[in-house]
């Protein structure tokens, strides 16, 4: 893909003139390490549209992991606003964004944080303990979650007797079972050998298309982003032009 391309592509649902999902304006994040300011986002200004797969790509410490926790309300900016599928993340309570978080964003990550004494649909049901379901629902939409990531023959499995592609399927079958309107990954490949790798970015790309799921994706991988219709590059916490 030629620097030209990365700034869009309009395969799939998504379209330039899609309504923005996210919208990021003029962010900074800062932490402090002892009397050590570390900006770490600085003035930041992202619109990512809804049905899009996006990924973010950069240097270790460009800010890309700082961007995606603000975008799925794991943190909140030092500075600017952040409006995510209609709500100001910033502005909400601890609770009320933990609630908002429940509903709208489902997490894909690194090293697929499965609960090892729970078997696949299990571990798929853990997000739904918090809804209003019968135990038969919340199995239903389980199952249903693992059938859409090509796993229904292995419900009953527990982590260790799946390989690690399977395993990171049981991940996103389990942050799409509430029907989130976003999916974030972070390095959602990094674990996996290529062949595992394409398969996961295969169903990324089916939920992207065939379920208009907004996916933002956190890579280093030139491969993985390259499955991106858009991809934005960010350097000492400011997109690279």
């Amino acid at each position: 893909m030629s620097e030209a391309q990365t700034e869009a592509q309009t395969t799939g649902p998504y379209r330039a003139e899609s309504t923005p999902i996210v919208r990021v304006e003029r962010v900074g994040k800062t932490y402090w390490r002892d009397k050590e300011r570390l900006d770490v986002l600085q003035d930041l200004d992202l619109t990512l549209a809804e049905g899009s797969f996006d990924a973010l790509m950069g240097p270790s410490g460009s800010g890309k992991t700082t961007l995606l926790n603000l975008i799925a309300g794991l943190d909140q900016p030092t500075s600017g606003r952040i409006v995510v599928a209609g709500a100001d993340v910033g502005a909400m309570s601890d609770a009320a964004r933990a609630a908002w978080r429940a509903r709208t964003i489902g997490f894909v990550f690194q090293t697929y944080n499965l609960m090892p004494v729970l078997t696949a649909r299990e571990n798929v049901e853990l997000p739904l303990l918090l809804a209003r379901l019968s135990g038969a629902d919340r199995k239903r939409r389980a199952l249903t979650a693992l059938k859409v990531v090509g796993l229904e023959e292995r419900t009953e499995h527990y982590p260790r007797q799946l390989s690690g592609g399977q395993e990171q399927r049981v991940a996103i079958a389990r942050a799409i079972v509430t029907d989130p309107k976003i999916i974030v990954a972070d390095e959602p490949t990094g674990d996996l050998d290529r062949k595992s790798a394409d398969d996961i970015l295969d169903l990324l790309g089916k939920l992207n298309r065939e379920f208009n799921k907004t996916i933002v994706m956190v890579t280093h991988d030139p491969a993985a982003a390259e499955r991106a219709q858009v991809i934005h590059r960010l350097d000492k916490g400011k997109l690279a032009s």
